[in-house]
């Protein structure tokens, strides 16, 4: 056999076994995924609500190794610039994003202690690039508005409201706030959790709602309000796993914990987080106890980083249309409507309707509200108006 002959051979054989190494190794990166690829599908993480640097560090170094996201939510470290930067430093350089809470950005209000937060904004992309996600911007308020009592305006004014006007009201005052229009301004992405009205956060300018779950009310009814708002709105959106208990120990066990951040990731969510407050005595990590920390960890490595579980699967077979406008809180038959007004003729009829539908489908439905700006015809295979019957 000639010299030439058996080079040519050998060039197939190795582009022969070049070609079946290279598609084993297709088959086992289809199969096992690409960590880095999903790991930016979703980010899941800890609102750190303490008080210090050390606190703040000890907590990513707990869970650097299975998490991406920190939320800096301290009231504390909110108003100390050098506090905000080391933290923000500390979870960068341990590979995590970071997202920041600032109570307040508008000049007119902001004390010498917090004026640095203006120039904050300014200049945090550069120093953070693509770590910094967003600022979160004040706090709840869709279920502040709803819950606050305004027995204060004068009956002769609110004799004058109606569902539209709140809710233009509503959402015009947050767009115009000198903050919300700063951050825009800078292009940084605005970030709240609320645990009611997400739909009207969303046209409000937030760019990301965090819904709170855990509460007891109907888990699967704040992922069909808020992702079904986030949806129709082009938004995203996302989850924090807050109190169930309004005492020691606050939180959720672990188990159920973990079953809630697999239906969140199962149902599309992109940021899922635990609100880890308050700081306890005897534990330096907050409310997060050793078995929370395991079941995070556990999710990251089971759920997260595993391709036989699909980010976003639960399909969404039907939607629920609220009527135009209609601020009801839909946590219990007698909910407020904006605050202003108790439940009224449409109340029973929407609150048996929906019970009905969460019953049937579970997380797989959205409820939104009719606007022309954001229809919904041709976005689910069925549809269900808030006056629809069913048996």
């Amino acid at each position: 056999m000639g010299f030439g002959l058996l080079r040519k051979e050998l060039m197939v054989a190795v582009f022969a076994i070049a070609v079946v190494v290279l598609a084993s190794l297709f088959a086992i990166s289809a199969f096992f995924g690409d960590p880095d690829a999903k790991k930016g599908l979703c980010y899941v993480g800890v609102a750190f609500c303490g008080n210090t640097t050390r606190e703040a560090e000890m907590l990513i170094d707990r869970m650097r190794n299975y998490t991406n996201l920190f939320i800096l939510q301290s009231g504390p470290v909110s108003r100390n610039e050098t506090a905000t930067n080391e933290i923000c430093d500390y979870a960068v350089n341990a590979g995590l994003s970071v997202v920041v809470y600032f109570g307040d950005l508008n000049p007119a209000v902001l004390t010498n202690e917090t004026m640095w937060r203006v120039s904050w904004i300014n200049t945090a992309k550069t120093r953070f690039g693509d770590k910094l996600l967003g600022v979160y911007y004040y706090d709840e308020p869709g279920g502040l508005f709803l819950d606050t009592n305004w027995s204060f305006v004068p009956v002769r004014v609110r004799a004058n409201l109606t569902y539209d006007l709140v809710a233009e009201n509503f959402v015009r005052n947050i767009r115009l706030d000198p903050g919300v229009v700063a951050l825009k301004t800078n292009s940084l992405p605005i970030f709240v959790s609320d645990y009611a009205l997400y739909w009207f956060d969303y046209l409000a300018g937030y760019d990301v709602v965090l819904a709170q779950v855990g509460w007891n009310h109907s888990y699967a009814q704040d992922i069909a309000l808020v992702r079904g708002a986030a949806k129709l709105q082009n938004k995203e959106w996302g989850v924090m796993i807050t109190w169930k208990y309004n005492e020691p120990p606050y939180l959720d066990s672990a188990l159920n914990i973990y079953a809630q951040m697999v239906e969140a990731y199962k149902a599309g969510a992109k940021y899922i987080t635990v609100f880890n407050y308050p700081q306890r005595e005897g534990n330096d990590y907050g409310v997060l106890t050793d078995e929370h920390f395991s079941v995070l960890e556990r999710f990251w490595l089971e759920v997260v980083n595993n391709p036989r579980v699909a980010f976003g699967s639960t399909e969404v077979e039907a939607v629920l249309v609220l009527p135009r406008n209609y601020g009801w809180g839909m946590r219990r038959p007698d909910d407020r409507i904006w605050g202003f007004w108790g439940p009224d003729e449409k109340t029973p009829q929407i609150w048996e309707l929906s019970r009905k539908l969460l019953s049937k489908y579970g997380f797989h439905m959205d409820i939104v509200y009719e606007d022309a700006v954001f229809p919904f015809e041709g976005n689910y295979p069925k549809v269900y108006y808030w006056n629809s019957s069913i048996t």
